[in-house]
């Protein structure tokens, strides 16, 4: 299982995908250990068991276990905080952002890995869960640690292409039911 045999099960009509997996992962500039757990943490995001069954073991065959665990760690605690901020930023009372969260969140004092690299996949799975209020909050924190503009935007490409995969194989599996 790859990121070649998720390609081969793309249809035809999503070769743009196919080609869009090559330049966001298979072409990027990226570290490893920030590409990869991007790739795995965005997957995650994406809910699409055959998207993560696909790409998970070529993440864990290339990510140290800490960094495989941080990962899906990142996809983990951003699922609660992007339902719980991006909740609590779209109600129009305002007076629900001065309360108290109430909600475990230890790993962000001690993600596991790199702080660039948890921003970064913090940063991705925002984009995939769509919490603009997270995505400015780890899109700022990038920023302040010297990460250029063009290397956030790849969080967010490979972001794209990973969901834009998950929705059309399971739509294809959907429909072939």
């Amino acid at each position: 299982m790859s990121l070649e045999s998720l390609k081969s099960r793309l249809p035809d009509y999503a070769r743009d995908l196919t080609l869009n997996l090559d330049a966001a992962i298979g072409s990027s500039d990226l570290p490893v250990q920030r590409l990869w757990g991007t790739v795995l943490s965005t997957a995650i995001a994406s809910r699409s068991a055959v998207v993560l069954r696909e790409l998970a073991p070529e993440a864990k065959a290339v990510l140290s276990p800490e960094a495989y665990r941080a990962a899906k760690t990142t996809a983990s605690v951003m699922a609660l905080n992007n339902v719980f901020f991006r909740t609590r930023h779209l109600l129009s009372d305002k007076e629900y952002g001065s309360l108290r969260a109430g909600l475990r969140m230890n790993v962000l004092g001690n993600p596991g890995v790199d702080r660039v690299d948890f921003e970064f996949w913090a940063f991705a799975v925002s984009a995939v869960n769509g919490c603009g209020l997270c995505l400015d909050a780890h899109e700022s924190a990038l920023r302040r640690a010297g990460v250029e503009r063009e290397v956030v935007q790849e969080a967010f490409k490979i972001a794209a292409v990973i969901q834009a995969v998950a929705t059309t194989l399971d739509a294809e599996a959907a429909l072939a039911e």
